[in-house]
């Protein structure tokens, strides 16, 4: 797993965990707008462009990261956030150590599994393999993930970096996750966790939202309105970068 860091040197550190996709880009504007305060740290989910590393599962993603932390930052972080695949990679975090971070924003996870989905992507990808490096494609694909404009050229990138094994190892890895196994050691999370779901995402992130805000004990859960998956993030730096500001510093 390979890492861009901005704003070293500062004492608190945010570590943002970009969606299955994606990469580090997902959370550019906001490292930029938080790095006169702060450290922050965007890893590179392995299988994914410039990660160095091919993807084997959630968990084993989220033991890297905690054993970053325990090396590199002494053991704790001010916050951690996650979108999508990321917010499942946070989830693990948590539930393996609840007291790593004072705070985390969990946008637009699924613990919800999906078998269709999970059985689907190898044979969807194989049909469509042969278009996903043909630009035309690519930003067809891009549009439909309602992700501003300014980021297609990253968005085109680094999927045409990214390899078909990979793709369909953390697209299946993603649509089969489920939180359950981790309802216990989620009830022992210390940080003050906000869970963000975007309003007109569908059914099942809803409900997801929903549970997460359950399982852990004190947590809050807001519904955008108006917002499809990821699009706090992606698409609204500044109030995301106000969020994190405000969540951290009322934790101090």
């Amino acid at each position: 797993m390979n890492y861009r860091e901005y704003g070293k040197g500062h004492a608190e550190h945010i570590i943002l965990l970009h969606g299955g996709g994606l990469s580090w880009w997902n959370y550019r504007a906001e490292a930029e707008l938080l790095q006169e305060s702060f450290h922050v740290v965007l890893p590179v989910l392995d299988g994914h462009a410039e990660s160095g590393r091919p993807f084997t599962s959630i968990k084993n993603n989220a033991a890297e990261i905690v054993s970053f932390i325990d090396g590199e930052l002494d053991g704790s972080a001010a916050l951690i956030g996650g979108l999508s695949l990321g917010a499942q990679v946070l989830l693990e975090i948590l539930a393996m150590r609840g007291d790593i971070c004072r705070c985390a924003l969990v946008e637009s996870a699924c613990v919800i599994p999906s078998p269709l989905a999970c059985a689907l992507a190898g044979p969807a990808l194989g049909m469509s393999w042969a278009l996903v490096r043909n630009r035309r494609f690519s930003r067809l694909q891009f549009n439909a993930l309602h992700i501003r404009e300014d980021l297609f050229e990253d968005y085109y990138r680094d999927t045409c970096q990214i390899s078909r094994q990979d793709m369909t190892a953390f697209l299946r890895a993603s649509s089969a996750w489920s939180a359950g196994s981790l309802r216990e050691s989620l009830g022992g999370c210390r940080a003050r966790v906000q869970v963000v779901v975007g309003g007109k995402e569908d059914f099942r992130m809803l409900c997801s939202a929903d549970m997460i805000h359950g399982m852990i004990p004190g947590s809050t859960l807001e519904v955008l309105p108006g917002l499809h998956h990821g699009e706090l993030s992606l698409n609204h730096p500044v109030e995301y970068a106000a969020r994190i500001r405000g969540m951290v510093e009322s934790e101090r």
